[in-house]
This record gives structure tokens, sequence and C-alpha cells, in this order.
């Protein structure tokens, strides 16, 4: 159910866009009776909205003529941050939100001056953000009630279904939400597991405020605490590599996706799980630096196939390019 406040500036947006409307007309717009309707009217004067009420059995509401509501004043740079705020809100997996982001949009632009709402709907038409398209639509209620649950520090009892396993309902203390590579997940500290946990959105079936508060932890990192757990996560195989170049260029290269890395004498070291050594050997192949694989020796052997499949199809298509009487022949660019 929407919020007085909310109905009370939908009131206000049915009055601007209609010329006049009845009151049965917008009690069953707002989904409220007479008598709150009345309220909301009065809770708009008092904020100085000057409206025009008409008494008797067809009588109506309607915003006193030549009344608009005054221009939204925002800085060229506040503009910017509105407008690609709506472009990002489109990749997010939001469920359905594409009415709703248009319809944020136009009524910024209605009440926008003129040379702002060109800026805003140039942004809107020419920017693309590279975000992961979602993977798995989340509900809109799920994610505003964590994140309300985040900012006043407030328990929440979640109904979770695991990827395997049977379902299980837990208390959680919400430390951060995360949207990352095509999905939302929220971090905290579980009751159940007694530990720091992360959980998918798309998995949450409900979710409730509970009458508890917990206090944060200085300076958790939300974001960073996915990436650690989405690294430990239990594999079969343990995989330890030396890579011989520094850290920044090591976290250029592989990011924090792979596993966790550490500055050690000689380069950095990098450590992980995996249930496929030729797919590690693929993601070592990405690197602009020389490697030492420490474990496992069958992570090794997986390397050197990978590096035997790249020199064969290399080799190949050489032998493609040459014409029958062994001239190669060069396409004039290419590698």
């Amino acid at each position: 159910m929407a919020r007085p406040t909310t109905r009370v500036l939908a009131l206000l947006e049915l009055l601007q866009t209609h010329r006049r409307m009845t009151g049965a007309e917008l009690a069953a717009r707002l989904e409220v009776d007479g008598r709150t309707l009345r309220r909301y009217i009065a809770a708009l004067e008092d904020l100085g909205i000057p409206i025009l009420a008409e008494r008797g059995r067809y009588g109506g509401y309607m915003l006193m003529p030549g009344y608009k509501v005054p221009p939204l004043m925002f800085t060229q740079e506040e503009t910017l941050a509105v407008g690609l705020g709506l472009v990002a809100a489109r990749r997010l997996g939001l469920g359905d939100r594409a009415a709703a982001i248009e319809s944020a949009q136009a009524k910024l632009e209605r009440v926008m001056p003129a040379p702002l709402q060109k800026r805003l709907r140039a942004l809107g038409e020419t920017v693309a953000l590279d975000l992961p398209a979602p993977s798995a639509p989340v509900d809109d209620a799920t994610l505003a009630t964590l994140a309300e649950a985040i900012r006043s520090a407030r328990r929440v009892r979640l109904d979770y279904q695991p990827e395997a396993g049977a379902a299980t309902t837990r208390d959680v203390d919400p430390y951060g939400l995360v949207y990352r590579r095509g999905r939302w997940y929220v971090s905290g500290h579980c009751h159940l597991r007694r530990d720091l946990r992360s959980f998918r959105l798309d998995r949450i079936r409900q979710v409730q405020l509970v009458d508890a508060y917990f206090g944060r932890p200085a300076h958790f990192d939300a974001a960073a605490h996915l990436a650690r757990s989405i690294t430990e996560l239990p594999r079969a195989i343990p995989v330890s590599v030396l890579l011989h170049t520094d850290l920044a260029d090591a976290m250029s290269d592989l990011g924090e996706s792979l596993g966790t890395l550490a500055p050690v004498e000689g380069g950095v070291l990098l450590q992980a799980r995996t249930d496929s050594l030729a797919w590690f050997a693929r993601q070592l192949a990405r690197l602009g630096c020389r490697f030492t694989v420490l474990a496992p020796r069958g992570l090794r052997q997986a390397v050197r196939r990978h590096a035997r499949r790249l020199l064969a199809a290399t080799e190949a298509r050489r032998v493609q390019g040459r014409p029958r009487g062994g001239t190669r022949v060069s396409s004039g660019d290419g590698v």
C-alpha cells in the first residue's frame, strides 16, 4: 500500500495532468475514500497550492487557472547526475521498471526549465552504460525493504531458497547491497550460520523487518566482502600461482573475481580454488606477465595443453592463408 505522502504527490500529479476531475474519479484513482481524499486536498492547500473545489453532486477539483508548480532548479552537474541515474536504472534488473523510469523522466522534464529539459533528454537518448545485463529479475519491494533495513540498522527475516537444498528462514543483520555481474546481493551477519554471509536477492522469497537493531561494523565494504566470498567458495581444487608483476598490474589483468591477490617477495601470490584446471589455465592466459604455477602440478600440465592448442590454432590459420604454390599471402592488416 502506498504511503499517504506518496498519494498526496500522486493527487497533485493528477490535478496537473487533468484540467478537472470529480471527487469520485480522484478517490478511485488513488484507491481511497472521500474523507481521505478531502484530507489530502487539505494537505496540498497547507503547502500553498491553490485548489478550486466545486460543490454539489457533480462537483470536482481543479488547480487555480494559471498556477504551475515552480520549476525545479538543477545545476548542470545535478542534471548530469539525475540523467545518468535514470540511464543506469534501466540496467539494474529491477523487474519491469521501464514505464516508471520513463514516467519519472517525463515529470522531471515537465517542471524543469527548457535548457535543462533538453540536457536531460539528450543524456537519456545518447548515453549507453556498459553495465552487465540483468540475469535474474529482482522484486522492487525486496530491494526497498533491505535498503531501509540497512539505513536504519534493523534486522530482517529472510525466506531463502538456495540453488540446491531446502529453503531456510533466517534472521540477518544486513550491512550492504551490491549489484555484481547482473545480479543483486545483500551481505550481512547471518544469525543462523553465526557468520558473515551474502545472499542473492532473486532467491529471497520473502523479507520482513524484525523489531531488533544492530551495530554495523565500521568500514565494512560490502562489494569487497562479496568478491572475497565468491573466490573462497568451497571448490574442489586449491590453486597457488606466483605472478611476476606488481599488485596494481595483477589487479588490472585479473580483477578480484579469480582469487585473492597478495604482494609477496618476487611478485604477487594468487590463491584460489577451482573445479576445472583447464578453465583456470585459460584465465592465466590473459595475463600480460610471466607466472610460476606453484600448485597443483596438474595446472602446469593444463597450461601446457592450452598453449599447444593456441599454437596449433595459429599454425592452422597460417596454412589456410598460403596459396598452393607455397607462397604466403598477406592480407595487409592483422597480426
